[in-house]
């Protein structure tokens, strides 16, 4: 980051027209590419200043698994931390190199550059309210002091700089401050002008809507185009978006409700949190601002939803609900495979939701086929593998069918919704088209309440057995009739 102008903000326009068909598939690039978990690089008396020193280009990694990205049905590519950093990626070092342990510049033009050529757009993590405390900002802070110009780029508790959720490590800037917003706008600037298409703003909820929008309003100014997803875990979202000028925001109530509800079989815990998401998009504010959530299974910060939903069945309507439901629905890289792994509340608790793929996915599906998995990824089932990835295709690929679904009316048939069984009617916002999706957690098939366009089967998917029968509803399924 460095200083340049300040301007006035302007009026955040509405969330760019590619987002209403996006599907999205998001990586842990470090993770994924099977890089070091720390840097034993930045003691060297080079560092920094020899151009492609300490480099390896692991990132092509990534570009090898476009082709699979494309045929789960997704158009976008979320990207977690790439920038230079000391360990996990939230610790910044620079925000306009690649971390050398994924590659350098022509690493990363060339995953755009694929990616482009298949229509599939990237999204950069943007972690930009905090970095490691060896960051040349920090460093200026600490040796002028809190009441200084270079202090005032970071927030302070006393005399100490303040860590982010108590991580000393990872110092917060005060977003406040002009010179932040300039610096953080020229780097949104700088990488959009490369040719990203948008940013997840990392911790967006911490510094609050008020010092986000003004650097919003700028970045989108100059690039209208540009999608910008904020991570909000809880609170009144539509309002923050409002504020904000941000796109999208994480639905973590949805995110909770989907593998809660399916694990205690209590379908009124979903209801409730449907009928939230239908509030959260409803347009607030005097410019009619309406929040596009991004809807999940499980993304780097959470565990594998194979993992919360262990018996393997009722994956089967948690991705039905991830292919149907209004928003952004974006597919966490191998939750497509049913690969599992728990977050711990320790250091490196996130490591194993965070694992090594391999270098192809024909490499993974022929070590699952042999009954095994590849750089020791742990699946829920190798022989159930491909099934499950199939699974998602067809629901995802209903949702390419049915463009519509991405902005869809929600209504729960309260009269019908019970612990196990629920109907969820999608109409379109101009009322030309209406689907119902139908749960069942039961251990006996349903009579279906209309005639049925799809059909998944828990039982089918998970063991092989025979799929659902004509005009049902599956055990341990989900069903989409008319």
């Amino acid at each position: 980051m460095s200083e340049t102008t300040s301007t006035s903000p302007t009026t955040t326009p509405a969330a760019p027209a590619w987002v209403r068909d996006a599907i999205a598939w998001q990586v842990y690039p470090l993770g994924f590419c099977g890089a070091p978990l720390v840097r034993d690089d930045l003691g060297a008396a080079e560092y920094g200043d020899a151009d492609g020193a300490n480099v390896v280009h692991r990132l092509g990694r990534v570009t090898a698994w476009l082709d699979h990205l494309v045929s789960l049905g997704a158009n976008v590519l979320i990207l977690n931390p790439v920038f230079d950093s000391v360990s996990h990626g939230y610790d910044t070092l620079d925000h306009r190199r690649l971390d050398p342990r994924l590659g350098d510049d022509a690493d990363i033009d060339a995953l755009l550059e694929a990616a482009h050529a298949r229509g599939v757009r990237v999204v950069l993590d943007g972690v930009f309210n905090h970095v490691s405390d060896r960051h040349p900002i920090v460093r200026r802070a600490l040796a002028d002091g809190p009441g200084s110009e270079a202090g005032a780029w970071i927030r302070w508790s006393g005399e100490h700089p303040y860590g982010f959720e108590g991580n000393d490590d990872l110092v917060e800037l005060d977003l406040a401050n002009p010179a932040v917003q300039d610096a953080i706008v020229q780097v949104m600037d700088l990488w959009l002008g490369r040719g990203v298409d948008g940013w997840r703003l990392d911790a967006m909820y911490a510094a609050g809507a008020k010092a986000w929008a003004p650097i919003i309003a700028r970045v989108k100014a100059a690039h209208p185009d540009a999608w910008i997803l904020g991570e909000v875990i809880h609170g009144d979202y539509p309002a923050f978006a409002a504020a904000s000028g941000a796109d999208s925001l994480t639905q973590y109530e949805l995110w909770k409700a989907i593998w809660s509800s399916l694990h205690d079989a209590n379908l009124w815990e979903l209801a409730h949190a449907l009928g939230r998401h239908e509030q959260f998009r409803a347009p607030v504010g005097a410019g009619g601002h309406r929040m596009v959530p991004q809807t999940f299974l499980g993304n780097h910060d959470t565990t594998r939803i194979a993992s919360q939903l262990p018996d393997g069945r009722d994956l089967a309507p948690a991705i039905a609900l991830l292919a149907l439901l209004p928003g952004v629905p974006t597919v966490y890289a191998g939750d497509e495979l049913g690969v599992v792994g728990v977050k711990e509340e320790r250091a490196g608790g996130d490591d194993a939701v965070r694992p090594v793929f391999p270098e192809t996915p024909e490499a993974l599906l022929e070590a699952a086929r042999a009954g095994g998995s590849a750089d020791g990824l742990s699946l829920l089932r190798a022989d159930a593998a491909e099934r499950i990835l199939e699974a998602h295709r067809r629901l995802l690929g209903l949702r390419r069918r049915e463009p519509w679904l991405a902005d869809a009316a929600v209504r729960v048939r309260e009269e019908t919704l019970a612990n196990g069984y629920a109907e969820i009617e999608l109409t379109a916002a101009d009322g030309s088209a209406r689907l119902v999706l139908v749960l069942n957690l039961g251990d006996e098939d349903a009579p279906a309440p209309g005639e049925v366009v799809e059909a998944l089967r828990g039982a089918a998917m998970i063991d092989g057995v025979e799929g659902a029968s004509a005009g049902v509803v599956p055990a341990h399924g989900a069903a989409v009739v008319r």
